[in-house]
């Protein structure tokens, strides 16, 4: 179909060192150009992060220190990129939470003016969370092809959701799925392999505090975010107090003072 458009629309996605906003940087960006006459002009660079990539984000775009070590900074292209998207909207995949944030960081920290304020932005995946519900009655009919009567009854939905998982497991049974950090796990009708798929690499129930690559309890929030839980504790004690004093839920605190405890064994 041919797109209403009133100025140049710009799909882009960028490939990072990791998500952090802050902290990561761009090793690729593809973006794709369409002119309201329907031209399309299609524009991909590698982009040298000035750091080392780390091997869980290699894992999942391909990209390694080896294909960048030749390539510009994100600051000696950052004002042909602001030239070739200049008076575009644009539009990606889950751009509005991360690609557009981490673009403008990224032009902030190379003095290159870079206004949003004119742009329209297209998420696709906002258009696919909306128009494709993901409710239980919408999971029922998709995996069970039934509608979901006296949805929001406790029996009903608890009768449905069983049934979704047993459809689950017959449907998606030896696909392979990317876990935490890059692995690749295969899906098993063995409730320890689920129990992994369920709840990822959390500590608590939250996700306050998750596991790193090297199954080390980290922050996942605030400015210790990443930071070993241990290393906390012992250089900032009051932050535990902080925390313990603070509106988290009971289990982020209990899983918190449990891996305090940890520093002291022979008082547990």
């Amino acid at each position: 179909m041919n797109l209403n458009l009133r100025k140049p629309l710009a799909f882009f996605d960028l490939e990072t060192t990791g998500i952090s906003i802050t902290h990561d940087r761009i090793v690729e960006i593809s973006i794709l150009k369409v002119s309201p006459n329907g031209e399309k002009e299609v524009k991909t660079m590698k982009v040298n992060p000035g750091k080392p990539i780390p091997i869980e984000s290699s894992l999942i775009h391909g990209i390694y220190d080896e294909d960048v070590k030749d390539a510009p900074q994100f600051q000696q292209i950052a004002k042909s990129i602001a030239n070739f998207l200049e008076g575009c909207d644009l539009g990606g995949y889950n751009i509005v939470k991360f690609d557009v944030p981490m673009l403008v960081e990224e032009m902030l920290r190379a003095n290159v003016d870079f206004d949003m304020k004119t742009r329209n932005l297209v998420d696709a995946q906002k258009i696919f969370f909306l128009m494709e519900p993901r409710t239980l009655s919408a999971a029922y009919k998709f995996y069970c092809q039934k509608e979901l009567h006296n949805a929001h009854s406790a029996e009903a939905d608890t009768l449905a959701t069983f049934e979704i998982f047993c459809s689950q497991i017959d449907k998606y049974e030896g696909v392979e799925v990317q876990e935490k950090e890059g692995v690749v796990v295969p899906v098993k009708n063995d409730m320890t392999v689920i129990n992994k798929l369920s709840l990822s690499n959390q500590v608590d129930f939250a996700g306050r505090i998750v596991y790193n690559k090297n199954n080390v309890p980290v922050f996942n929030f605030g400015k210790h975010k990443d930071v070993p839980v241990v290393d906390v504790i012992k250089k900032e004690p009051n932050y535990y107090t902080w925390m313990m004093d603070g509106d988290f839920p009971l289990d982020t605190k209990k899983r918190l003072t449990e891996i305090k405890l940890s520093l002291f064994p022979g008082k547990n």
